[in-house]
């Protein structure tokens, strides 16, 4: 097993990996300075579009462009064109939140949950965005982070940073309804705190660990831990398989508010990481259906 940076860009705070299998691309996000990266793995060239305010979670759609979920809310970008249009804004009445992680659901719909900018407790919300409007689903949220649905579509699983815990539900993947919420997971206080979340092809969960150093794999069905890797940065945000077999798993991490010291002992810190020889496949993401 490897890890290695993939490439030069260090992100204040990088997020959001996303594989297009289509163009074998790899998409990650450097939240505060509102930026969407790309690299494409045929020519190794680097690009990035600019969304102009914080930019917190996206997901491709089925004709290559994309939803996101930024400071103002919910929006459209034509990558084409190179235009962003404004969908919704379900929390313009909360000048001091702004939209984190985010995923669409097996059916495509896009959720995505929101978090105080200023340590406010509770007062974040994750939205389901169908039909154009963005419907609460889980009120009293501190930080809304990771997301993943299991193999069979029946469990939704969903992480609030603060509690260092992964939860469940019920998902009633027609309705695209929630119930029967329980604890699958409970980080230790030694291991940091749980933030981005995917799954892999096996249908265990993987998480990355905030003030953790590491990523970690556990079983949902029994709540039982799998793997540790170590990384090498404090500040690990999110993960994504991708490659041409799925088989790489991409690593985002973050060096906002470190140090001079912090940031000589961690100086990939920001990078986005590639993890090769794992023999663990992933899945695709699922497309938000095209509006």
């Amino acid at each position: 097993m490897k890890i290695r940076p993939l490439n030069d860009i260090k992100a204040d705070l990088g997020e959001g990996p996303v594989w297009d299998e289509k163009n074998q691309v790899i998409y990650w996000l450097d939240i505060l300075n509102g930026l969407i990266h790309e690299y494409e793995f045929e020519t190794g060239m680097s690009k990035y579009f600019s969304v102009g305010e914080m930019i917190g979670s996206y997901a491709l759609t089925d004709k290559g462009n994309m939803i996101i979920a930024s400071k103002s809310g919910i929006g459209y970008i034509d990558k084409t064109k190179g235009n962003y249009q404004l969908l919704a804004a379900p929390e313009k009445h909360l000048p001091n939140n702004r939209f984190n992680d985010g995923k669409c659901d097996p059916q495509g719909r896009f959720w995505a949950g929101s978090m105080s900018l200023i340590g406010e407790k509770e007062v974040g919300t994750l939205y389901k965005f169908e039909n154009s409007i963005a419907i609460p689903m889980i009120k009293g949220v501190s930080i809304s982070n990771g997301l993943a649905w299991s193999l069979d579509s029946k469990i939704m699983y969903y992480i609030d940073t603060p509690t260092r815990q992964v939860v469940g539900y019920d998902f009633d993947m027609e309705q695209g309804q929630i119930s029967n919420k329980r604890v699958i997971i409970t980080l230790d206080k030694d291991s940091g705190y749980p933030d981005g979340m995917t799954i892999d092809a096996e249908g265990m969960l993987w998480i990355a660990h905030w003030d953790g150093w590491r990523i970690s794999r556990w079983n949902p069905s029994s709540g039982n831990l799998l793997m540790e890797i170590k990384m090498p940065a404090a500040q690990i945000t999110s993960l994504t398989f991708g490659g041409e077999n799925l088989e790489t798993l991409f690593v985002t991490s973050a060096k906002t508010g470190l140090d001079h010291s912090n940031l000589e002992s961690q100086p990939l810190a920001g990078s986005i990481f590639e993890i090769i020889g794992l023999e663990i496949k992933g899945i695709t993401s699922t497309r938000f259906k095209d509006i």
